[in-house]
């Protein structure tokens, strides 16, 4: 299966499967974070051909059909991501999307990344999907469009010159207040298809949502992504890619470096640093700085493993605030909750029964409304959207939102 895939975009001959990963810079400089027995940080150099190697690139949320005030024209910031890879020195042999290709799923804005992404010199395109691109059909259509040769709900591997990539979905089945999660078939899957390899194969392993955890509180982490790195570890040289998160972060454990890629749609904020991880709204001239894309080169016989992003701009707990709150409405009156800043408000409402029980959403991002017990169920809200539900029988019917589980809320109706 995994040659099968490969070989839909890619053919060439292999090389030594001794070679490590090694980060360059984008369009000639770039900041260069090298790992050698430590980490050096700020050099700056110049990216040649690299004849006995590759380059492949990995973007990051592109979250077409967005156009809130944190970015109006994510087509626009793609396009010049695009316009980076074709700059290269070294043309990229093939390039990453690990996920959020779209905002809310629809057929357009799969369409019109596909147009942007043809213009990209690469050798070929890989996906992993982002829990914004499988909303409302759990997949269906990302999988007829990406996901056609692919095993479950998308995952797959392949070889390419000597080193071994795994794409892995962790957006699906999402539960309230959790994180990310692989599952037991996904996982088994994993252990087979590695278990063939010699030690000393390099391993790049990507997915939406990072498999370490950056941030319980957002729901920032894979809650088995230990599990799927313990198959990994006997191998030498493991580099997991990541989005989700909006910004660059990196973390060496041994001979593993986890790193996450900026966005091209909008920047979201730092860990706690703010109330929620919805879109950061930033000045206009500051925008660029904080999108961006990772560039990846092996290169043969190099013991050393670096990162390097480039913007473009260069040449608090959800779910302890939930609950807290509540509110009571009146026999015969609609209640009303706000989905606002990555929370229902109230967290908790109780009401008579008979009660119509109203969301309406706030945010620049969409979510949805689902009964943990499966009572009811909302589409995907957009701004300014709303979804209704009448509560006709007495009971604690907790909910969550199915794209962002770590929401959570109940209503109690008497």
């Amino acid at each position: 299966m995994s040659k099968t895939i490969a070989d839909k975009f890619l053919s060439h001959d292999g090389i030594d499967r001794r070679g490590f990963l090694e980060c360059m810079t984008w369009a000639g400089t770039g900041v260069l974070w090298a790992l050698k027995g430590g980490v050096a940080f700020g050099q700056e150099t110049h990216h040649a051909s690299r004849p006995d190697g590759f380059n492949f690139v990995q973007i990051s949320d592109s979250h077409m059909g967005f156009n809130k005030p944190a970015n109006e024209n994510v087509i626009g910031t793609l396009q010049e991501a695009v316009a980076r890879i074709n700059a290269l020195h070294s043309p990229p042999e093939f390039l990453i999307h690990t996920g959020d290709i779209s905002h809310l799923s629809k057929p357009e804005e799969f369409d019109t990344v596909d147009q942007i992404l043809k213009t990209a010199k690469v050798g070929g395109v890989f996906f992993v999907p982002g829990e914004h691109d499988v909303l409302g059909d759990n997949g269906k259509q990302y999988l007829q469009r990406y996901g056609r040769q692919t095993k479950g709900a998308g995952w797959f591997s392949f070889d390419q010159k000597g080193v071994h990539f795994v794409g892995l979905v962790n957006v699906m089945n999402l539960k309230a207040g959790g994180l990310g999660s692989l599952g037991t078939e996904q996982l088994e899957w994993l252990k087979n298809d590695v278990k063939h390899l010699a030690s000393s194969t390099p391993v790049v392993v990507f997915a939406h949502v990072p498999l370490w955890v950056v941030y319980q509180d957002w729901g920032w982490g894979t809650e088995d992504g230990a599990q799927a790195l313990s198959y990994l570890k006997r191998f030498g040289s493991i580099t997991v890619l990541n989005g989700h998160i909006h910004q660059t972060m990196q973390k060496v454990e041994g001979n593993i470096t986890f790193h996450t890629a900026a966005s091209t749609a909008f920047p979201q904020p730092k860990p706690s640093a703010a109330a929620s991880p919805g879109p950061m709204k930033v000045p206009a001239e500051q925008l660029r700085s904080l999108l961006g894309l990772t560039q990846v080169s092996y290169r043969k016989g190099q013991h050393a493993l670096a990162i390097v992003d480039s913007s473009l701009g260069d040449g608090g707990s959800m779910g302890s605030a939930m609950g807290a709150a509540g509110t009571m409405a009146l026999a015969g009156s609609p209640c009303d909750i706000r989905i606002d800043n990555f929370s229902f408000s109230p967290g908790v409402s109780n009401v008579p029964a008979g009660t119509s029980v109203t969301w309406t959403n706030h945010d620049d991002i969409p979510h949805n409304v689902i009964s943990t017990e499966k009572h009811f169920a909302s589409p995907v809200l957009d701004t300014d959207q709303s979804f209704s539900f009448r509560f006709e029988k007495p009971g604690s019917y907790p909910y969550y939102c199915s794209i962002h589980p770590r929401m959570t809320g109940r209503v109690v109706v008497s």
